[in-house]
């Protein structure tokens, strides 16, 4: 484990390049460039927020930030999910011809989207200034903690993906309905009582994704510090995820090359 993490450290220009380059392909020959990364989620809340706050009968003011916080942190998800089931197949050609490491190729994955999502956070910030000014306060502080955390769940996910990827190819494709599954059975859009008055506790308590937007949510929607459980339940799902990883890639590592 030692000499892995000292691999890919040793190889940290190289795959901090390809982190670079993903970013500037993101938005080659674009008019609006990096803004698109703030325009698309205000786009789609402005959208969603008018159409729910009607038929769910809510303010729409106090909604949008709600429904634009769940915009952010999903989209980072299912990016680092979707992409991660295709980081080992889309890299074939420096894995081919270099030794390095293979979870640099999900690191790759996964850093590029935490770029996005710090760039999508400042319109959330923005709105969330503007429409509840007076939940403005030290504990927005605790935002910042969930760029880490996200990254310590999505780096093992996405490599576990990767590696059962390279060998079954329609993993992107399974992984794509699992996650429009979990976009139902989690509160990113539908607030967490709407679950709790159908009697579906279980959905928001035992949710990572609940506790993992509650970093976010609790302070800039609700004035407060997250709760003890949110990062918790975060940190349990990162330690397991990882220990899963490790498992698969002690058995599966030497095994990619071949596959590709």
């Amino acid at each position: 484990m030692n000499s892995y993490v000292h691999g890919i450290w040793k190889a940290r220009y190289f795959w901090m390049h390809l982190v670079a380059s993903d970013l500037r392909s993101r938005w080659r020959r674009s008019f609006f460039g990096i803004l698109w990364t703030i325009i698309q989620p205000l786009g789609m809340t402005l959208l969603l927020a008018v159409v729910l706050s009607k038929m769910l009968r809510v303010d729409i003011y106090t909604y949008a930030p709600y429904i634009l916080s769940g915009i952010v942190v999903w989209e980072c998800v299912t990016a680092c999910v979707t992409g991660g089931a295709l980081s080992f197949v889309q890299a074939d050609a420096y894995i081919k011809q270099c030794r390095h490491p293979l979870a640099i190729y999900t690191l790759r994955t996964v850093l590029s989207n935490l770029v996005v999502l710090g760039l999508a956070s400042i319109a959330l910030y923005g709105w969330s200034a503007i429409v509840l000014p007076q939940n403005i306060g030290l504990h927005w502080l605790s935002t910042l903690t969930i760029f880490p955390i996200i990254g310590l769940i999505l780096w093992p996910l996405a490599t576990l993906l990767a590696y059962i990827g390279v060998r079954f190819r329609d993993v992107p494709h399974f992984t794509g309905l699992v996650m429009q599954a979990l976009w139902f059975l989690s509160p990113v859009y539908f607030e967490e009582k709407m679950f709790r008055q159908g009697g579906l506790d279980f959905l928001v308590d035992f949710n990572p994704i609940y506790h993992l937007l509650q970093l976010v949510r609790a302070p800039l929607l609700n004035g407060r510090w997250p709760a003890t459980e949110n990062y918790a339940y975060a940190l349990a799902s990162a330690a397991l995820l990882a220990f899963i990883a490790w498992m698969v890639g002690c058995r599966a590592e030497r095994k990619v090359i071949f596959y590709l």
